[in-house]
């Protein structure tokens, strides 16, 4: 009887899951916020609560996260990490900087600890690989100049990641600092180690796990990507981590064929994932936290708009393809629920996990607004701004006005804009 109220109960799982996907690909945005709110239905305090299937619910979420981290270093390679270190750098310490801090400053006004405000911190830092590229795809801009900086930043954050994750895991376990360095020490170690080698052999290494059946490429690859994931863990570094660096070690056809294979494995136990958070807030914890939450995502919003602004005028991209990069990195996602969840088992505070919901829940509904409308709004602004400036100067009495109005009109008039206008056409 138990596993028949099981089976029931995961199979209307799937099933919902499956109608969200559906619904929120006809609405032209990420289905993470529909998925969500199913786990808060389905958890404690909501609408049907669930019972016999939560326990392997847990277990697929934890092979949700794998994945995620999995399919994301197999869409880089060892080499492209390395170049993206050397050229990209300061963009990342930007990010960092006006990313990080107003989750930390947050945090710590709400009286929540240091510790909390390191988790909270890296949940407004990083932005969502997933959604930003969907988004990307969706609006047709793969081939813009302003991409590759948005996809630099996104690389510097996951490698940030391999070291974020061991610190956060290792101030939730409450180890003591010489404890907390050995672990972040094991972890660079691990992961220069893996990039090394990646450079070096990784043709040996895909050689070695590349076959012509399908089936059994599928079994070594997930079977060596958990092994490594859970090895990884029991030296407390990060299993996602583990996942991560598998990932990047593997290439070529190796990695487009596991990518072909894993995809829809990783699309199920990811949503699995989200659910399983949802399922861990209840839903009357969201009203009190959902002014911080605004507030946070609003002001962060504007600092990610401001870190691709930054970095793609460093790269020398127009003024239009700056709006847009800082546009597309708003969204979160994926990577604030993971480093929230891990927050939420600690149980260090509990009003963080109900607050990085809500965030998410925001920022991932506006981050695909921001993306089509940022550059739109700001060239508009831009523009009324420049026509106010020069009618000023035309009502100015006197032999020279319309000298002034002249120079005021040439000043006024950004010559990005006009680079910007020639790059949009030649991409099309």
């Amino acid at each position: 009887m138990h596993s028949a109220v099981f089976l029931i109960e995961f199979g209307a799982i799937i099933l919902a899951l499956g109608l969200l996907g559906r619904l929120a690909g006809r609405m032209s945005f990420s289905p993470i916020p529909l998925y969500l709110l199913a786990g808060l239905a389905f958890g404690e305090g909501g609408l049907l609560p669930l019972g016999a299937s939560e326990e392997f619910v847990a277990i697929g979420a934890e092979i949700g996260v794998i994945l995620l981290l999995l399919m994301l270093g197999l869409e880089y390679t060892a080499s492209d990490l390395v170049s993206n270190l050397k050229t990209q750098y300061p963009a990342g310490l930007v990010d960092m900087t006006f990313n990080a801090l107003p989750g930390a400053a947050a945090a710590l006004l709400m009286g929540w600890g240091p510790v909390a405000a390191v988790v909270l911190a890296g949940v407004t830092w990083i932005s969502s690989s997933g959604v930003i590229a969907k988004v990307l795809g969706d609006l047709g801009r793969l081939g813009n100049r302003e991409t590759p900086v948005i996809l630099s930043i996104l690389v510097l954050e996951d490698l940030a990641m391999a070291v974020y994750l061991p610190i956060i895991t290792a101030l939730l376990a409450g180890v003591g600092w010489a404890a907390g360095g050995l672990t972040l020490a094991i972890a660079l170690g691990a992961a220069g180690l893996v990039l090394f080698v990646a450079v070096r052999y990784g043709r040996h290494i895909s050689r070695f796990v590349s076959n012509d059946d399908p089936e059994k490429l599928l079994l070594v690859v997930l079977g060596l990507t958990i092994l490594v994931a859970g090895i990884a863990q029991q030296l407390q570094v990060s299993a996602a981590v583990g996942a991560f660096l598998v990932g990047i070690a593997l290439s070529g056809e190796v990695a487009e064929g596991t990518h072909t294979l894993l995809s829809p494995l990783r699309d199920l136990f990811a949503a699995v994932f989200f659910v399983f958070f949802g399922l861990h807030t209840d839903p009357a914890s969201i009203p009190p936290v959902l002014l911080p939450a605004l507030l946070l995502a609003v002001v962060t919003a504007c600092t990610k708009i401001f870190t691709g602004y930054w970095a793609a005028r460093r790269a020398g991209v127009s003024l239009k393809g700056r709006w847009r990069a800082g546009g597309a990195l708003v969204a979160r996602g994926e990577f604030s629920i993971v480093i929230a969840g891990l927050a939420v088992t600690s149980g260090i505070e509990p009003r963080l996990g109900p607050l990085a919901t809500a965030y998410v829940l925001i920022l991932v509904i506006v981050g695909p607004l921001t993306a089509r409308y940022t550059q739109p709004l700001a060239q508009r602004l831009l523009a009324r701004r420049t026509q106010e400036t020069a009618a000023a100067a035309v009502s100015v009495p006197g032999p020279r006005a319309s000298e002034d109005s002249a120079q005021v009109d040439s000043a006024q008039v950004d010559p990005e804009q006009v680079d910007s206008a020639k790059v949009d056409k030649r991409i099309g």
